[in-house]
């Protein structure tokens, strides 16, 4: 479509179809297939202005996306609805919360779930935070990642950073490497149930050392790349005995220490890679006593072929994550078995994967997302793309386009630094069907300009959950109507209240269980105190949402003392214990502030000092400090000096009157 102004009859056609009889929602609807990324955004946005007028900004939905025939009727959720004998959508939900156990066979048979043994039923009959599910079955869910039907088709497409050459793996080569691991893991000596971590950035080979650790029976402790040596040995506390990890992360031409790092946090035996070649270890690596690098790893496993999974029962451990709540100490979060067939239904009806699709989301093995990434894509027969380079750069909106991702995972953060790099311009992103947006709350403006990047536009499927439920609880489908930065249903099988503030419109979410994928104890917290004490039976959560109209959501951050910052959940005392350590600091409270117009939340850091001293940059101290002992990902937006901190009478920080002064 061409811009506004350039042609004098098009502005004409454009006013009459606004000042037409049409809805809002008919009149876009005219623009949406006709739109093409091409055009300047600020032609998108000013259309999108004019169709909706007052509309925006007021919390009523304005779609900018809505499903044609075709999309509903090619859509997994239509597929089980056609199974279901269901007419609507509405009627799909109500039927996945009102009839749970009915829906969660339906769907775990749709995804083909392989079990050695049961399911007896889905649910136990035990009180809902002690709920058992699929009652007395055994299984390995790697098994379900693999069949030999689909066998040499790609699993894993990569490109390295500012390259145009692409690697793939297929499934079958994929299973031989997995097969090679689990060999080599049983003849080091480790025994099955034994906690085994993952340091390493998201490659094909630490997706194959995942599933090579849960085929052998054995259980991922989850370690993200970039965290301090502080914060990799609260991790391997959980009793880890043994760590994969790199030599070095190349990103931008530079190289940064991984190994070094993480043997500075005292680990069990590591298993080295190379970063550049995984065989080859950088010349100027001294492996320690003990430590192996890859290539001596693997040789471990000789000549052996196919490896038989261990099937174990379904609420055995195969994965450890970790979740700041509102202490210091990051809560270990058990996957068992079941959890990760919560994220591969989330994948198939919310995220519309489907066999052949490219899933592509930058993400690691020490956040939840990339877990869930194996899983939902592995588990619906899909390829996943991995760039192993910056995901804000040119060179990965290149890789996109080559590798023909069809489903791409975002954090806001993400889309603000690509819309404000001009980062797109002239990428061909339309093999893309639909993105996916988590981990902090986005900007209705980015999302509008990421859906635009599409020719006919392509929904943003918002999508907020935890660790410790596997997924997410609320969400959107390919079936409705999507706005920007609003949510357009739960997730199916899952139910929520929400504890409603002197607000009447937002509240506190508190899920109803039971759901596949809640998780059911804690490694080193206590379950029933952190989530169902004092709730009536219902499962705190700590988001706060506000309610739209025609069943709409908007996400308004947290509602505890935690944060997103970035895509990563950590809570206030994480920040203020590094923060503290600066010299003639009194004490800090650290707050994440959402901006009005939505968005990724800022980390503000309010701060008493013992004196006052001119010329000094707490901003850039406080950033050291986070960078050393905490995540260098996070960052300072703004540092305000108080006389004193707002206390309540019973001495806790008041950081609803902190984040009012931000106002």
């Amino acid at each position: 479509m061409k811009q506004a102004g350039k042609n004098g009859e098009l502005k004409d056609y454009v006013k009459g179809i606004i000042q037409s009889s049409l809805s809002p929602e008919e009149a876009w609807k005219l623009f949406q297939d006709h739109l093409e990324p091409t055009d300047s955004f600020e032609w998108h946005l000013d259309l999108y202005n004019q169709v909706y007028g007052e509309m925006i900004g007021n919390n009523k939905v304005c779609p900018a996306w809505f499903p044609n025939d075709s999309v509903i009727q090619s859509s997994n959720i239509f597929k089980s609805m056609d199974l279901l004998n269901l007419e609507s959508y509405e009627k799909f939900y109500e039927f996945s919360v009102n009839c749970r156990e009915q829906f969660w066979l339906h769907a775990i048979e749709q995804l083909g779930i392989r079990f050695q043994s049961g399911p007896e039923r889905i649910f136990s009959n035990d009180p809902l935070w002690d709920i058992k599910y699929l009652v007395n079955s055994r299984l390995n869910i790697s098994d379900s990642c693999f069949d030999k039907v689909n066998s040499q088709k790609p699993a894993i497409i990569f490109c390295k950073e500012d390259s145009d050459t692409l690697y793939s793996w297929s499934f079958a080569e994929l299973e031989q490497l997995v097969d090679r691991i689990a060999h080599s893991l049983n003849f080091m000596g480790f025994a099955v149930g034994d906690f085994i971590a993952i340091d390493m950035p998201m490659t094909a080979e630490s997706v194959a050392i995942y599933l090579g650790i849960v085929k052998a029976g054995m259980s991922v402790v989850s370690i993200a790349d970039s965290f301090s040596p502080d914060e990799i040995a609260v991790r391997l506390a959980v009793g880890a005995k043994a760590i994969f990890t790199q030599d070095f992360i190349y990103r931008g031409g530079k190289e940064y220490p991984l190994y070094s790092r993480v043997v500075l946090a005292n680990p069990p035996p590591c298993i080295v890679l190379g970063g550049e070649d995984s065989s080859i270890l950088h010349g100027s690596l001294n492996l320690r006593v003990g430590d192996l690098g890859w290539a001596e790893f693997l040789s471990l496993s000789g000549g052996a072929g196919c490896f038989v999974s261990v099937a174990r029962d379904v609420d055995a451990v195969t994965n450890v994550l970790f979740s700041s709540g509102t202490t210091g100490t990051p809560k270990a979060i058990p996957w068992t078995n079941s959890t990760p067939i919560k994220a591969a239904v989330d994948g198939y009806y919310h995220h519309d994967i489907h066999p052949g699709d490219v899933v592509c989301w930058p993400t690691n093995l020490g956040w939840m997302m990339g877990p869930w990434l194996i899983y939902a894509a592995f588990i619906n027969r899909a390829s996943i793309a991995l760039y192993y380079g910056a995901p804000g750069s040119r060179s990965f909106a290149q890789f996109v386009e080559n590798a023909n991702v069809t489903m791409l995972g975002v954090v806001p953060s993400l889309v603000k630094a690509w819309r404000s790099g001009n980062s797109l311009a002239g990428i061909n992103w339309n093999t893309i069907r639909c993105f996916s947006s988590t981990g902090e709350a986005s900007n209705p403006i980015d999302s509008l300009w990421l859906m635009s990047r599409v020719k006919g536009y392509a929904p943003v499927i918002e999508y907020c959950g935890g660790t410790e439920i596997g997924g997410g609880y609320i969400t959107c489908t390919v079936v409705q109507p999507q706005a920007p930065s609003m949510f357009s249903t739960l997730a199916l099988g899952c139910e929520m209240d929400l504890l409603f503030t002197d607000r009447g419109d937002c509240g506190e979410v508190a899920l109803i269980p039971p759901s596949i994928g809640f998780s059911t104890s804690l490694l080193n917290k206590d379950h029933y105190e952190v989530y169902f004490s004092g709730m009536d039976g219902k499962r705190r959560h700590g988001d706060e949402i506000m309610t739209l109209e025609k069943g709409y959501y908007r996400a308004l951050g947290r509602a505890d003392d935690t944060m997103n910052l970035g895509g990563i959940k950590t809570s206030s005392i994480e920040v203020e214990k590094v923060c503290n350590l600066v010299e003639g600091v009194r004490e800090t409270a650290a707050v994440a502030y959402n901006p009005p117009e939505g968005g990724p939340s800022e980390l503000v850091v309010f701060v008493v000092m013992e004196t006052t001293e001119e010329g000094r940059s707490l901003r850039d101290e406080f950033q050291m400090q986070i960078k050393v002992h905490l995540n260098p990902l996070f960052r300072v937006s703004r540092v305000v000096v108080l006389p004193q901190l707002p206390r309540t009478a019973s001495n806790k920080v008041m950081r609803r009157e902190l984040r009012a002064l931000l106002q």
